[in-house]
């Protein structure tokens, strides 16, 4: 079975706006994804985010296209009242990442993909850099 992660912002504006020395990461990351190799999912709030980010760079055109195509790369994850409550009560310091963890949490992904790895200290599910995550494919692939 494909592993499916869920990508946070920081990973996704690295690889748009080419972010040093973040961006090759960010775009083997996205590559893996692209090739079928890896599933990505994020959810609404991460595309408010980066629509917010992008928007003060570039017009609004610009910044739906490049989240069109991210959006044709990524499952897009729901954020209910279930979800508001379970972050609410969560030990996450950060309320945003607590909403991203609880609507990843039972879509079983395999990890949860950031820069920000220790906001995410409280996590059940492993957390990681673009790097680390890429890497960790390439070591499976020469031990199996």
């Amino acid at each position: 079975m494909k592993p499916v992660v869920f990508i946070d912002s920081d990973v996704t504006l690295d690889l748009v706006l080419a972010r040093q020395p973040f961006v090759n990461d960010a775009k083997q990351l996205f590559v893996l994804i692209e090739s079928g190799k890896v599933s990505g999912c994020s959810t609404p709030i991460i595309f408010a985010n980066i629509f917010y980010l992008l928007r003060k760079q570039y017009p609004a055109k610009i910044v739906k296209n490049i989240l069109q195509d991210i959006r044709l790369l990524v499952t897009v994850l729901p954020v209910d009242e279930a979800i508001v409550d379970q972050a609410l009560l969560s030990p996450f310091d950060d309320f945003e990442d607590a909403l991203q963890y609880h609507a990843a949490l039972p879509k079983r992904v395999s990890a949860i993909i950031t820069r920000n790895t220790r906001d995410y200290r409280n996590a059940a599910i492993p957390v990681m850099t673009a790097g680390e995550f890429v890497a960790s494919l390439e070591w499976e692939g020469n031990h199996e």
